[in-house]
Parts: C-alpha cells; structure tokens; sequence
C-alpha cells in the first residue's frame, strides 16, 4: 500500500544519485512512498519550491537549509535535515588560459592546494600590477559548500575572496558555457560539471575539493520543519529508502547501472563517459591527462556519510559569520544572529534524531554523538 506520493526536487549532479536510485531500485515502493522526482534548474529554485510548499522535499545545499531557518538572503522559512546524502564531489576548475598562467608561477598537475594557492596568488598579484580587471570566479549558490570551500582554499593562500577576485553566483549546469564564453576564469561546482569542461576542451581541473577538506559535506535531503513534524511517518521512510539507495550507490558494482541510470534525460542527462569519472573518482583533470585516482572523492554511504552530523552545520553558521553573511548585530533581527553563533540554527535544523528514529528498525550501529572534530580534516597552507 502506498503511504504517500511525496514530490522532491534535484539538481542535476552526481549527487543526486541516492533519490534517482531510490526510485528506480524501488527502495522508495518498499518503504510505501510513490516519489516524484522534479528535476530543476538552479537552487534558488529548489529553495523557493520547498519554501511555498510545492515540493515536499529536497536534494539540497548543506548550508542552505540553516540559511532559511535564520531567513538570510530568502525567506524565513524554518528547516529540518533528517540526513546528508552523501560527502564530497565537488572540485575546482580554471580556464585553459588561466591554467596556463599559474603554470608560469609554479603550479604543476597534482599538486597540493598551498602551492596552486601561491601560483594564483602570484597571477592575480601580476594582473593587479598590469591593471587588469580582477578574475572571476564562480561558485553555485551563496550559502553552499563549493561558496566555503573556495573561499577558505583563497583565503587560505592569501588571497582576500571580497577583493582580490570577484565572486559570482553561476548554477552548475551553466558553468561550462560561462566558462567558455570568457564570463568566469574558473569555478567551484560539483560533477559532472568539471569533467565535462575538461572533456569540451574548455577548462582544466585544479583541485578536487578534497583536497581542501577531506570528506567534506555536501548534499543533504532538505524538508520544512512543520512538514516534517506533521508527517513523521513518510519522513521516516523516507530516510530509509534513500538510507539504502546510498548503500546500493557506493558498492563498486553498481557503479556501470548508476552512470546508466543518471544519463537518462529526465535526471542528470549527461553522456556515461562524463558521468563515470566522479562516480569511480576517477578524474581526468586535463583533455590530454591521465585519470587520477582520488580516493573517497564522492561517497554516498560509507564513513557514515549519511549522518546529518552537527558540527558540519556549525561550521556552515561560522563561515556565514566570517564572510559577513550574517552579524551579530544587524541580521534582522539581533537574534537571528546569535542563534547562529552559539550554534542554536544549527541544532534546530540538523535533526540526528530523525535520522536515528528512521533507521533504529534496521538495526544498524550509528553515530553516537552528534557533533565531531572538522578542523583536522583541512589542509595546511602555511
């Protein structure tokens, strides 16, 4: 008997991977959902659907589901993440020219993230001397992972993200024509969009995020609060099924009917041979390189992948801090913003307990704390 025909959106990325899988693997029909998945084509939209209440939930940005609890940059609408869908996926890519450049100041393939940050340190330095305008760069939304993980990498290697370089606001799926038309020098998106730059001969790989944080998090299945507090039950299921969509998508085995499944024009929409590198993570980071082995450059269930862990909402509401998107003394209203530093968003949204609700039936073993140590995870740039 179905419980519930639920509507949850997506983007097309690789990431997307554990709701498609759910649907098509039937983990959805096991657990009595009838899900309909609305593929779109930015995340303002996404935000604003689960916010009117068209999409009953998400595929979405980490920190955007705490951003619409404060109400920053959209509406004020509280959020719930009952778990992740996955860590990491994400990389940097630069123009060819660009590439060229910071080839000139030392940067080499493969290298580590200080010393690609010195090379475009040292470019943008030049540039600055020439008089010419500051490169652009783009990421996919404010409030997400690629906006932190690339500003933390530039700042990281002196470079000031508010005034060395600009920033804009691209969604993935028009990075690769912006970068080829000359409007951006580079980028931070998710796969498949880096590969497929790399393979239109257009850009070149510079870093994959994990590079800058190891396991880093990305996806979460975003739900209004008040939705999830009225239907405990299809929320629960719904975290089973893509609980075990997740699994079924890490198993090397299934990775050939993934790509399969991905490339049908209804989901990501892509060619296999694009879709393949960032699932086996096994990127191609120049048209004329070898695949490079990335070890755990996408995973969907293992290292409990799947937590909705605290700490990474935490570190969401600091770096919203530290780039100004919040303060705390001018977000409307003073509140807001001390929710936010005293990690208050963070817990009201970022719901372990739904997560462990959801999954006690099968047994499993689970985190059992909430909050972990992040600062280890990132790189060093002296």
């Amino acid at each position: 008997m179905i419980l519930r025909r639920l509507t949850v959106g997506f983007l097309p990325l690789l990431d997307c991977a554990p709701l498609v899988v759910a649907v098509e693997r039937g983990f959805a029909a096991a657990e009595g959902l009838d899900l309909v998945l609305s593929r779109e084509s930015s995340w303002a939209n996404i935000r604003d659907r689960v916010a009117v209440g068209q999409f009953d939930a998400a595929h979405m940005l980490g920190p955007l589901p705490v951003a619409a609890t404060l109400g920053i940059g959209q509406l004020k609408v509280p959020m719930v993440v009952p778990m992740a869908l996955g860590l990491g996926g994400n990389a940097i890519t630069v123009s060819t020219s660009l590439w060229t450049g910071m080839q000139s100041q030392g940067a080499r393939p493969g290298a580590d993230p200080a010393t690609l940050g010195r090379a475009l340190r040292e470019v943008i330095r030049e540039r600055t001397l020439d008089g010419a305008a500051p490169l652009t760069f783009a990421m996919v939304y404010p409030f997400s992972c690629h906006h932190y993980e690339l500003r933390y990498w530039l700042a990281a290697c002196g470079i000031d993200p508010d005034v060395d370089v600009e920033l804009v606001v691209i969604p993935p799926p028009l990075m690769v024509d912006a970068l080829r038309s000359g409007q951006i020098d580079g980028f931070c998106a998710g796969e498949p969009w880096n590969t497929l730059t790399v393979m239109r001969g257009v850009g070149r790989i510079v870093l994959p995020t994990t590079a800058i944080w190891r396991l880093s998090p990305e996806k979460v299945l975003g739900l209004r609060a008040d939705w999830a507090a009225s239907h405990p039950e299809e929320t629960a299921a719904l975290v089973r099924a893509v609980f075990r969509a997740a699994q079924w998508c890490d198993e090397p085995a299934s990775h050939a009917e993934l790509a399969l499944l991905l490339a049908r024009p209804h989901y990501v929409g892509e060619a296999i041979d694009a879709l393949t590198p960032g699932i086996t993570g096994r990127l191609r980071q120049s048209a004329d390189g070898a695949p490079l082995d990335i070890p755990d450059f996408l995973v969907f269930a293992r290292h409990a992948a799947t937590f909705p862990w605290i700490s990474h909402a935490e570190w969401f509401c600091g770096q919203m801090l530290r780039w100004g998107q919040i303060t705390r003394a001018t977000v409307a209203g003073a509140a807001a913003a001390e929710a936010a530093s005293d990690g208050a968003a963070a817990r009201a949204t970022y719901r372990p307990d739904l997560y462990r609700a959801a999954l006690q039936p099968l047994g499993l073993k689970l985190p059992s704390a909430d909050t972990k140590s992040e600062a280890s995870a990132f790189f060093d740039c002296p």
